[in-house]
């Protein structure tokens, strides 16, 4: 889709905000194709790590790269494997995936142009490594396609198996470690936003347990502690935010789509098994489609 004057948009008092979670976006890339193929247009929209892919494709309103995202790119020879890893280009080839394939004649070309005249507000996460800071860029920081797929490489690199991206001064690692624990509900609260329809990626009974590894993080972040300590923390900061959500959602203020079944992995790699986490996704988004017209009064 190409467009050539602004887009308008038909939901805005409500936060679209799309979480992270590797692979588990094969599930919620449906979601996207759902709420497009709906004509539900959110005026503001939010995410983190592989939430941010979310929003890009979201924006762009290119279903199709949504789904292709997070099933069949995953096939790509270059997508990346312990090869890359050890070349320090990462476990997932994060040069490659992000900011290569989305350029014109490429595996994922993206439309920047719709992207662009979309007029909805934009908040992609992220955290600097040296300062510890949790970074939120809008649109005023993507005017160009290398700005944009920059910032969402520097929001979905996960600590150990993506290295590090440096730019603006900084250096970045995956949004999710932050203390909002991946969910950019800081985010739209911040931006006065005070109704939440939040696409999730955790079943609803999930918990996360406590780092395991904490030793590994300090040894490995040596030379960035904040890393650390943030990936240490994280598992507090999820299941808080996670809590957070569900007495919204009590309260009538969210509506949150929660996996019935969450079948891969952040690392997952088999396309037959992401095809099948895709379509079981587009199953649960068609039946709860009618409620979410519901909370969004369209």
């Amino acid at each position: 889709m190409i467009a050539s004057s602004p887009l308008t948009n038909n939901v805005t008092d409500v936060a679209l905000i799309f979480e992270g979670g590797g692979m588990r976006g094969s599930y919620t890339a449906a979601v996207v194709r759902t709420l497009l193929a709906a004509g539900l247009y959110f005026d503001w929209v939010a995410g983190i790590s592989a939430g941010s892919s979310h929003l890009a494709n979201y924006l762009s309103r290119d279903a199709h790269r949504a789904e292709m995202s997070f099933v069949d790119f995953t096939a790509d020879p270059k997508f990346g494997n312990i090869g890359t890893f050890v070349r320090g280009q990462g476990l997932f080839n994060a040069h490659y995936i992000y900011e290569q394939t989305s350029a014109p004649g490429q595996a994922l070309p993206f439309d920047f142009s719709t992207f662009q005249l979309n007029p909805a507000t934009r908040r992609i996460g992220s955290f600097e490594a040296d300062t510890g800071q949790a970074v939120y860029w809008g649109k005023e920081d993507m005017r160009t396609l290398h700005q944009l797929m920059r910032e969402v490489r520097a929001s979905s690199t996960m600590p150990i198996l993506m290295p590090p991206v440096k730019f603006n001064g900084h250096t970045y690692v995956d949004g999710a470690i932050g203390p909002s624990g991946g969910i950019a509900l800081d985010a739209a609260r911040r931006d006065g936003l005070t109704r939440f329809f939040v696409v999730m990626t955790r079943e609803r009974s999930y918990i996360k347990p406590p780092s395991r590894m904490p030793r590994l993080y300090k040894t490995w972040f040596r030379r960035f502690p904040a890393v650390a300590e943030a990936l240490i923390e994280r598992p507090r900061n999820y299941n808080q935010t996670r809590e957070e959500l569900f007495d919204l959602e009590s309260s009538g203020q969210a509506l949150l789509f929660v996996p019935d079944q969450m079948t891969v992995r952040n690392n997952t790699r088999s396309v037959p098994e992401l095809r099948e986490s895709f379509e079981a996704g587009l199953v649960q988004a068609r039946r709860e489609l009618p409620r979410w017209r519901d909370f969004l009064g369209l």
